[in-house]
């Protein structure tokens, strides 16, 4: 699959910030204690089953230490993992490669994690109809570039990456201001950006239907409050309808089954186990003769 990567200054400034994070001030005093001559032939395996992401990151980890380290890919992100199964092989300066190991797996680790809960709900959801599952702002501060990309790489989609990209009229906004009123400001003053508008109420879905709102989302709506709400729209499949709010594995085909357009699940990013990867290193003393020495 075609996975639309983050952007390069995103990877750069993460990786920086974790490297100085783990070396400052004194730098890596263990692989300092290696012999300048030793390499290491190593492979990134994963322990469980789960989805590649992250991999431009990991890249970077290593390039940042010693630019000779040698990454070969055998999965791009995106694609799916067994356990025992070789994602990457390293090769380089062993005192250079164990200094960016953790750094380099932390990406991949939490990235493919999201990558892989992401694949399930989108599997999930696909038993119960065409819904689309995309993502929220709850993600980790400085990381949201990253995770969204993770997110894309199980096969999900993005909502707005920031506050500035669209309105979103929320309850708390909405509370000096009606829905109709509140969409024809966000008219006036931001023509031709996106405008959606939380409901929590069947009546209010109305409302914003007849504002002639881009979307609106449902909030802690059950299934069967969901469907009235998409027979309350009509015909025209305008405003999407998108479903938040306690989405779960058990619940969300059922909510895809409503006709509901997209579904958002926070769990995505701020919920995600990490996917179980490791580095294993075989090291010997001379960079020609991989696998040889002690």
């Amino acid at each position: 699959m075609s996975v639309v990567h983050p952007p390069d200054t995103a990877v750069q400034d993460a990786v920086g910030r974790a490297l100085t994070e783990d070396l400052e001030p004194l730098g890596d005093l263990t692989a300092a204690l290696l012999p300048p001559e030793a390499y290491g032939d190593a492979a990134i395996v994963s322990r469980a089953d789960g989805v590649v992401a992250g991999r431009r990151c990991a890249v970077e980890a290593f390039a940042r230490v010693d630019p000779s380290i040698e990454v070969t890919w055998l999965l791009d992100d995106g694609s799916p993992v067994a356990r025992g199964h070789v994602v990457a092989r390293v090769r380089g300066p062993l005192a250079a490669m164990l200094t960016a190991e953790r750094t380099a797996l932390n990406f991949l680790c939490h990235l493919s994690g999201i990558a892989t809960l992401t694949r399930a709900y989108v599997d999930a959801a696909a038993t119960g109809g065409p819904a689309r599952i995309w993502d929220t702002r709850k993600t980790t501060p400085g990381l949201r570039a990253l995770e969204k990309a993770a997110v894309r790489a199980g096969g999900g989609a993005n909502h707005r990456g920031n506050l500035s990209e669209w309105v979103l009229l929320k309850d708390n906004h909405l509370a000096g201001l009606g829905i109709a009123d509140a969409v024809d400001a966000a008219r006036d003053r931001w023509p031709g950006r996106t405008v959606e508008v939380e409901a929590d109420r069947l009546d209010q879905v109305g409302q914003a239907v007849a504002a002639g709102a881009d979307l609106v989302l449902l909030d802690n709506m059950t299934p069967g409050q969901v469907a009235r709400a998409v027979d309350e729209r009509g015909p025209a499949r305008r405003p999407l309808l998108e479903v938040s709010g306690g989405v779960t594995l058990e619940t969300v085909a059922a909510y895809a089954a409503t006709g509901a357009d997209l579904i958002s699940v926070g769990a995505l990013t701020h919920s995600a186990p990490a996917l179980d990867l490791g580095l294993d290193v075989h090291h010997h003393l001379d960079a020609r003769t991989p696998g040889g020495g002690t």
